[in-house]
């Protein structure tokens, strides 16, 4: 493989047909109302998936005194706690399974300046500490599964000190009404990417978008992103790459659904020679001028590594009862841009990719459907799901930036049904008890290769979430998910556990 080679692929080819179009799958509107504060209103709330909404943000001005004057801080306090039960501790023998708990104090705070002529800015710090009382030892990082966010393991190894103080969000805007650029590190909410704020700092992203109102009820957007910084991490690195030059496995991608062949070393061995460093460029279109159809086309590639292209629709079927039938389907297709070569017979695990097609050796080719259907409930009071998923036999999905490509479909929390071969079932349930209390119930069947043996078992899955409004600000959620794994006669270890998390979130 030539060095800088980049391969324009047909995804690649897509992005640039779609000019401004963007990432597709997220709910956040490309370009946001500016409007004044109103007394008494909070200023931003939580949605279900923990992304924040701004229910008021800075007006414009005239002048650049008032540009600062005029700006508005947003602030958040909060508190997670995570405790991990496994059924079969190994760490005895040589495992990686070890009970652990973490508990991350901190919370943000955001500065948003008033609208000068269209321009404005947005600063955020976040910070997690992590009482000594309940985390693991310094000695034990490794062994931390969902808690392992509230802090940085590359840290605590390297230093000994817990705590993150991250520049979250930093980023210029521009915004006419029509079209909104972004330029810096920010969040971004996509089928392939998502700020997946659900511990103490979001995922986030370093470039530049831009979204526009392309027809009535369609908007579409591009952007191109230079470096991503995880929820554990206190700078910025590479969107893909897995470890270091030194071999350091928490200091680059570290994501749990990281190519660990996709490693430093790979992309510069001399067999390979390419860069370890990477660009990424997203687009989507995103429409509603059908009614009842929503309906975004999206597309992904990192040059040299990987390309995607993402179909989804949704429809509602509106009954007279007050109910409705929504079902959807989401069509993910990822094409081999060259990552094939450079991870080699390897799956997500990084390891011998025993039980896969010979394919994969030479090429990341894959795909995967999703589909569900959704029974809405009269006045937005809940719904029930039936979701399914189905991966191709042949490349692991490679989705290391939060978004989850069964996403809304079939994912359970903490899970990563996009292996090869991966076919699973879902039902959920969610109720608004009353404006204090909701609660979701989820139970997923995961069927996994069993020929596959470097990849986890076949497991059911229960996942209980409540939100509780204590005030308009102050919000308290748990989460409890069970897992139950059938190893059978497979040879593969027995990863059943329990978790259990509690947060707070104050928002000022």
């Amino acid at each position: 493989m030539n060095k800088g080679r980049i391969k324009i692929s047909l995804a690649a080819s897509v992005l640039l047909c779609m000019g401004t179009s963007a990432i597709a799958g997220g709910d956040i509107a490309p370009v946001e109302p500016v409007v004044s504060v109103k007394k008494d209103t909070p200023k931003r709330k939580l949605k279900g998936n923990m992304v924040v909404e701004y229910n008021v943000l800075p007006g414009s001005v005239d002048n650049i005194r008032d540009m600062f004057g005029e700006g508005i801080f947003y602030g958040r306090l909060r508190s997670n706690t995570f405790y991990w039960d496994w059924d079969n501790e190994d760490y005895g023998t040589g495992g990686k399974q070890k009970d652990n708990k973490n508990w991350g104090v901190g919370g943000s705070l955001i500065y948003k300046s008033a609208v000068l002529d269209g321009f404005s800015f947005t600063m955020g710090y976040y910070g997690s500490l992590n009482p000594e009382i309940f985390r693991m030892d310094d000695d034990e990082v490794g062994f931390a599964k969902a808690g392992k966010d509230t802090f940085s393991r590359h840290k605590v190894d390297t230093t000994g000190a817990y705590g993150m103080h991250v520049l979250g969000q930093a980023y210029l805007e521009y915004n006419n009404g029509t079209v909104d650029v972004k330029a810096g590190r920010q969040l971004f909410e996509s089928v392939f990417t998502a700020s997946n704020d659900t511990k103490m700092i979001p995922n986030t992203f370093d470039g530049v978008s831009v979204s526009a109102k392309v027809a009535p009820k369609t908007t579409a957007r591009v952007a191109w992103f230079a470096k991503q910084k995880l929820r554990d991490h206190e700078n910025a690195h590479d969107v893909v790459t897995f470890k270091n030059v030194d071999g350091e496995s928490w200091d680059n991608n570290d994501d749990a659904g990281v190519h660990k062949g996709l490693s430093y070393a790979n992309f510069t061995d001399p067999a390979i020679n390419e860069d370890p460093n990477h660009d990424m460029f997203l687009g989507d279109i995103k429409t509603k001028a059908i009614d009842n159809l929503d309906f975004t086309l999206s597309a992904l590639t990192v040059p040299g590594v990987v390309t995607d292209v993402v179909g989804e629709a949704h429809y509602r079927f509106n009954l007279d009862n007050g109910w409705a039938v929504r079902p959807g389907v989401r069509y993910f297709h990822q094409m081999d841009d060259g990552g094939g070569e450079v991870a080699g017979y390897t799956n997500l695990t990084g390891k011998v990719a025993t039980g896969y097609d010979a394919g994969v050796a030479t090429s990341l080719d894959s795909s995967l459907f999703c589909g569900r259907v959704d029974l809405e409930m009269p006045n937005k009071k809940g719904f029930f799901r039936l979701g399914y998923s189905k991966v191709a036999d042949e490349a692991d999905i490679v989705a290391p930036w939060r978004g989850f490509p069964t996403g809304g479909f079939t994912r359970a929390m903490a899970q990563y049904n996009w292996y090869a071969n991966t076919e699973t079932f879902m039902a959920r349930a969610v109720y608004k008890f009353n404006s204090t209390w909701k609660a979701s119930l989820r139970y997923a069947i995961q069927d996994f290769d069993d020929a596959k043996t470097t990849i986890q078992p076949d497991s059911n899955v229960w996942h209980l979430d409540t939100w509780t409004n204590i005030t308009k600000r102050l919000q308290m959620r748990t989460r409890i998910g069970l897992v139950d794994a059938d190893v059978g006669s497979t040879g593969k270890t027995d990863t059943s556990y329990n978790e259990y998390r509690l947060e707070f979130n104050y928002l000022f």
